[in-house]
């Protein structure tokens, strides 16, 4: 990853001034200032920013407009994202919308789902081998896809399934095998995920469309990467700007909108992805304030794992009206303890 941004940056001097009219797609943001004060006044453009640049393998920058080499990059991003084929993602499997047309009935049996999940023998594999976990291992061996079922039950057959259709996306989709930017989507989308549902609970949400959506909110990010790799310009590097992070993330986000709907997903599914992207405009449907709020919580929690905040900030106060300050606060708490910070980190 390191290598791909030392050819896409080359060191160049000039940069565009912020009085300087730009294209409105490509507006310059101002890196926002540092606040080393409470955690709690940590700014969430500051959160994204850290981020974006976690996920990319690159270091901070003191920049504070785009320069006209990132303008140009931008530029050829944008044309190359419009030929974008969807159809070089990996496919879902075609069992899948039935499985969650199923799932959404409680009444569902479990002899219905194995029968179902037992057209995809990849699904069979990974369900089996969650239920041999130690998590579920229960007092008899299971040795049968519909005793693995019942198990799960619904809610973890809907996350098994989630996972293991959505892992190998997000992973393959950054390029190279056991790219970095690849796990650290996906440990986003883990935790994006565990939030959504978490909050959709207490906001009339169904709970597996708000974990779907966590899932998918940032599959467009693999693909920008991608973009990016195809340029391969040569020369020296300097670190990207916060402006030219930020335009990246909103083509990405663009670019994860019209990969959910080339899947078909849910239409609330849909509807809330379409809301976050535009973040000045607040979400008006109630899985749209979950995702919003769940991506920065996620983003926050990845990065108190990893050391690149120094606090645990406190964000209860960072979306008024929206939720209420400690239900916020309950959801960071419930994010710590089911994604601890490990020694290995």
């Amino acid at each position: 990853m390191g290598n791909m941004w030392r050819r896409i940056f080359r060191s160049r001097k000039p940069t565009v001034s912020a009085n300087r009219a730009q294209p409105a797609a490509l507006t310059s943001v101002r890196a926002p200032p540092m606040a080393p004060a409470a955690p709690s006044a940590l700014p969430l453009a500051e959160i994204e920013g850290r981020f974006h640049r976690f996920v990319l393998g690159v270091p901070d920058s003191e920049a504070d407009g785009l320069s006209a080499f990132e303008l140009a990059t931008l530029k050829r991003l944008e044309l190359l994202s419009t030929r974008f084929d969807m159809r070089s993602l990996p496919r879902l499997p075609t069992v899948l919308p039935q499985l969650l047309r199923a799932l959404k009935n409680d009444n569902a049996g479990g002899g219905e789902l194995a029968r179902l999940i037992g057209r995809d023998p990849l699904m069979v594999g990974e369900i089996m081998r969650v239920t041999g976990s130690v998590h579920y291992r229960a007092a008899q061996p299971i040795t049968s896809l519909q005793q693995a079922v019942v198990v799960l039950g619904q809610d973890g057959l809907r996350r098994v399934l989630t996972q293991h259709v959505m892992k190998p996306i997000l992973q393959s989709n950054t390029g190279a095998p056991g790219h970095a930017a690849g796990e650290r989507l996906w440990h986003h989308a883990e935790r994006c995920a565990h939030a959504c549902a978490w909050l959709g609970r207490n906001n009339g949400c169904d709970a597996f469309e708000a974990y779907l959506a966590g899932i998918v909110s940032h599959t467009g990010d693999g693909a920008v990467i991608r973009l990016l790799d195809l340029l391969k310009p040569a020369g020296d590097t300097v670190p990207p700007s916060p402006g030219f992070l930020a335009n990246c993330a909103r083509l990405a986000a663009r670019l994860s909108l019209q990969v959910a709907q080339h899947w078909e997903l849910p239409p609330r599914v849909i509807d809330a992805m379409t809301e976050c992207q535009a973040p000045a405009a607040p979400a008006a449907s109630a899985l749209g304030k979950a995702l919003s709020v769940a991506d920065r919580l996620a983003m926050a929690q990845l990065l108190i794992e990893h050391e690149r905040l120094t606090d645990n900030p406190d964000l209860s106060q960072s979306w008024p009206g929206v939720f209420a300050p400690p239900l916020i606060a309950r959801c960071q708490q419930d994010l710590r303890r089911s994604f601890p910070v490990s020694k290995s980190t």
